[in-house]
């Protein structure tokens, strides 16, 4: 024989709360603010590692200390296996490296007017970036749209499935109730 009616009850508000979390978890991963968060996240785990690897943790600093010589000699061949294939990791620890040497020494005369000249030429630059990025964003928008729609609907021709199925179940041709309200017993 088939399932009672209250087995097919708990069945459907488990296919619900199945479906509910499904739907979650695709709008999540096609979020565009998501994509590029999990991508600054993945970006900013590597940088922790390499400056970890560098410069040591507050706990291993003594121990460091030993291995100094041994990390140093490392780096090149850490970094180019990190960054092969990867010019935003590449940029981003050239960056950083630049970014402690000017930490590290005073900028002269001739700096200071190098780095004037720079920003008037990257100002433009800066802009187009940005616009770029705006453009990307929007392209980005209507497929996770799309894919949305998608998943709505294969949800709701999901729900609809199990709708008639436990109709024919029943037998009697009862309507459910809406998505969230409780089934009555």
């Amino acid at each position: 024989m088939g399932q009672s009616t209250d087995e097919l009850r708990r069945d459907i508000e488990r296919t619900r709360g199945e479906l509910g979390e499904t739907m979650e978890a695709i709008g999540d991963r096609v979020s565009p603010g998501r994509m590029i968060e999990r991508r600054k996240n993945r970006l900013s785990n590597s940088m922790r590692s390499v400056r970890d690897r560098v410069m040591g943790t507050a706990s291993s600093v003594g121990d460091e200390a030993a291995h100094l010589k041994d990390t140093v000699e490392e780096v090149p061949t850490m970094v180019r296996q990190r960054t092969e294939g990867s010019p935003l990791m590449a940029g981003t620890i050239a960056f950083g490296v630049g970014f402690l040497a000017a930490v590290a020494f005073p900028p002269t005369q001739m700096e200071r007017e190098a780095s004037e000249k720079l920003m008037a030429k990257v100002e433009p630059i800066k802009e187009e970036l940005t616009e770029t990025t705006k453009e990307m964003a929007e392209h980005l928008r209507e497929p996770a749209m799309d894919a949305a729609r998608e998943v709505k609907d294969t949800a709701t021709e999901g729900a609809q499935s199990v709708k008639e199925t436990v109709t024919d179940a029943t037998g009697a041709g009862q309507e459910l109730p809406p998505p969230g309200s409780t089934l009555p017993r």
